[in-house]
């Protein structure tokens, strides 16, 4: 086939798929049509309203989390999040995250350097590589808010905006707390879960708090209560509800 031959093939293929010309008019409508809400069915009106999900969740566009993490976790710009997620050992660079670019495909953000295209669908991968950065995240948050020195007052901490008392706390001392938490990640007081949120996450903390405690030598600078207190920031930024929708 010459390329002239080629060209009007080309052109006669999307003129079918464009469909004929001339029918793009618009068939009219009777009154009232497309306006459901004009429609009165007798015998129906105390029908309940589904509300059910009719898609499975899924993850807005990774630009949107990364920036919620910045902003929660201090206001940081993201090479400074790099640099804070790390912790000296040994005079070397350890910790959970590495660099921004070691984690750009796992994030689902394209990679035009190994010309990996943007992820289109959320997977466990996708999901675990947030949860590492969270993770991280909660770590440097304790060490920020809870064991900077000087300390720093309640009002001006960024994630655990609460005093911290040095002995244990009951129930209602931690469902306080708690809700300042719940708020900051997702956005509601936690006595309107649908679950009982706040007893489920009491049991997390003091699960963590009882662990720390048994230790001979911590292998973190933590205390049981900051231990306990960074678990719950961990089920937070891991919560469905934080991460799909």
């Amino acid at each position: 086939m010459s390329a002239r031959d080629f060209v009007v093939f080309a052109l006669l293929a999307a003129s079918a798929a464009a469909g004929p010309l001339g029918c793009s008019k618009k068939t009219e409508e009777p009154a009232g049509a497309g306006n459901p809400a004009g429609v009165n069915i007798p015998g129906h009106d105390s029908l309940a309203q589904d509300t059910a999900p009719k898609e499975s969740q899924r993850m807005v566009p990774p630009e949107a989390y990364l920036r919620t993490y910045l902003e929660i976790f201090g206001g940081m710009r993201p090479l400074e999040v790099q640099a804070d997620a790390k912790t000296k050992i040994n005079n070397s660079d350890m910790g959970l995250f590495d660099t921004w670019g070691d984690y750009l495909a796992l994030l689902g953000l394209p990679d035009y350097a190994s010309d990996i295209p943007r992820t289109t669908q959320t997977n466990a991968l996708m999901l675990s590589t947030f949860e590492r950065l969270g993770v991280a995240l909660c770590d440097r948050a304790v060490e920020r808010d809870l064991k900077a020195v000087p300390p720093v007052p309640a009002a001006d901490r960024r994630v655990f905006a609460f005093e911290v008392p040095a002995e244990g706390i009951d129930q209602n001392g931690f469902a306080e707390r708690f809700d300042v938490l719940h708020r900051t990640f997702l956005g509601y007081p936690a006595a309107l879960a649908t679950t009982d949120r706040t007893a489920k996450f009491f049991a997390l903390y003091q699960g963590a708090v009882t662990k720390y405690s048994a230790m001979d030598a911590p292998t973190t600078r933590f205390t049981p209560a900051e231990a306990g207190w960074a678990s719950v920031c961990y089920g937070l930024v891991r919560h469905p509800e934080f991460h799909l929708y």
